[in-house]
């Protein structure tokens, strides 16, 4: 049985050649990302477009999922060669566009004034440097720095989330979003969520051209998680910034229940974030890594992303490889059917409309019988998708294999654990529809003669969002 756990991996420039591109998807990759915080919109078209013909030639379906920037908070500029912000210094902070230096700090925030308080903390860059406010002026705010280390050109500034004004999506944000759904990437990334209407307005734009997903990276996006949920098709748990926005040790412990909320409702989820970080220099990951890693598989993660393992990296492809090796072993501890049984009690609580309630339990009866009969594979003829990410809920022990006729389905489905993703035709009765999954499965490896298969169908010709309803259990011939 090959991986379940699905990799997302980020372009740039060490892997967005075509020799490079092609080594890395072959490595393992599912769903490639696109950092559009970096670079021109025109440079992540032509990735996007690379991507498709390398997938096109290897054979295989491949996301793309494009990560839109959200509101950016900078410095000011610091001198060529950077400034030396040591421990138990003070620095004055002030808004505005103008340079900085080791004496004054420039922050272009309008409001930061106003909206800063004495105690509050500020983090510059990916959290190497802190500061504390220790005073209030009409114009400034006097801050000790905490944590040290030199800094150079314009770093983000993290303020406190649950006070600022910035906006998300910002304009930019929702021009990027039109862009990238026009020119067909599955998933579109929403940073700095903090309530469902920010998804709401980016898929006031995008409809339903792009799967969009939810970046859970502040304090305020946790109160407000049930919501975010509704509105998004995915959810990414982006460590980095909620290390910053939340107490450190309080990080494994919100992977946790965001994971396992997310399984419970079916929505993907990916775990991001310096997973194998040491890997973007050193030929092999620290052993705190492959744990960490590990970790996220036993939450029962969807995904597992990498950023500039990938994208800046000395050996992109290797570093898949890696993952994917981690990820297997990982696969073959996990309490999958554990896992499934707590889900069969509490689905009914999650899953309120009539649709999402045949779904929750034709996918439960599916995964016991696909249990107690031993099946090689669990078959989902889906249109939306909805079926078979249903079915992942439960991590089968069996192959999980979506067939559909819809190309953006069969791509989409690239993000959720354990889906093999197959393109079918579009039949005229439900009999046929079960007969040529089956027959489909046999052509593709996955299922042999003499095999017990669980195939799960609906009527052809409905509406998409209408839930599967019929299952049946077939010995291949």
């Amino acid at each position: 049985m090959t991986r379940r756990t699905k990799i997302v991996a980020t372009l740039g420039p060490a892997s967005d050649q075509p020799v490079a591109l092609e080594k890395l998807l072959r490595a393992g990759v599912n769903v490639v990302r696109l950092n559009l915080s970096h670079g021109p919109l025109d440079e992540h078209l032509a990735r996007l477009a690379s991507v498709r013909a390398v997938a096109e030639r290897i054979g295989r379906p491949i996301g793309v999922l494009a990560d839109l920037p959200g509101p950016k908070v900078r410095a000011g500029r610091f001198p060529e060669g950077g400034v030396e912000l040591v421990a138990g210094a003070y620095l004055a902070v002030r808004a505005g566009d103008l340079p900085s230096d080791a004496g004054t700090m420039h922050v272009d925030y309008p409001t930061l004034i106003d909206d800063l308080q004495v105690g509050d903390r500020l983090i510059l860059g990916d959290g190497a440097i802190s500061m504390r406010v220790v005073h209030m002026t009409a114009d400034s705010a006097q801050v000790v720095i905490e944590t040290g280390a030199r800094t150079q050109g314009r770093p983000g500034v993290h303020l406190p989330s649950e006070r600022l004004r910035l906006t998300t999506p910002t304009d930019d944000d929702l021009v990027l979003a039109e862009a990238m759904a026009s020119a067909g990437v599955e998933f579109i990334a929403v940073s700095f969520v903090r309530a469902g209407d920010d998804v709401r307005k980016v898929r006031a734009v995008v409809g339903d051209r792009a799967e969009l997903v939810a970046k859970i990276e502040t304090a305020s996006a946790l109160a407000t998680l049930p919501d975010i949920m509704d509105a998004s098709d995915a959810i990414m748990v982006a460590r980095g910034d909620l290390g910053i926005d939340c107490p450190l040790e309080d990080v494994p412990h919100l992977q946790k229940a965001i994971i396992r909320r997310c399984v419970e409702f079916g929505i993907p989820v990916i775990t991001a974030t310096q997973m194998l970080e040491s890997m973007v220099t050193a030929p092999s990951p620290t052993r705190a890594e492959v744990t960490d890693v590990a970790n996220a598989i036993f939450d029962g993660t969807d995904a597992l992303m990498l950023s500039g393992e990938t994208a800046i990296g000395h050996d992109p492809a290797l570093v898949v490889e890696t993952m994917g090796r981690i990820a297997e072993r990982a696969e073959t501890e996990a309490s999958y059917r554990q896992w499934s049984q707590r889900l069969g009690r509490v689905q009914r609580e999650r899953w309120d409309s009539m649709s999402d309630q045949i779904t929750a339990a034709i996918t439960h009866a599916a995964s016991q019988a696909a249990h107690d009969i031993g099946s090689a594979a669990i078959l989902c003829c889906t249109s939306s998708g909805r079926t078979a990410k249903a079915m992942a809920r439960f991590r089968p022990e069996s192959e999980l294999i979506a067939l559909s006729p819809n190309p953006r389905t069969v791509h989409a489905l690239t993000l959720s654990w354990g889906v093999e993703p197959v393109t079918v035709d579009t039949y005229s009765s439900t009999d046929e529809m079960v007969w040529y999954a089956v027959e489909r499965a046999v052509q593709s490896g996955y299922v042999e003669e003499n095999d017990l298969v669980v195939v799960l169908a609906g009527s052809p010709g409905r509406d998409k969002s209408t839930a599967a309803d019929v299952m049946r259990i077939v010995r291949v011939q």
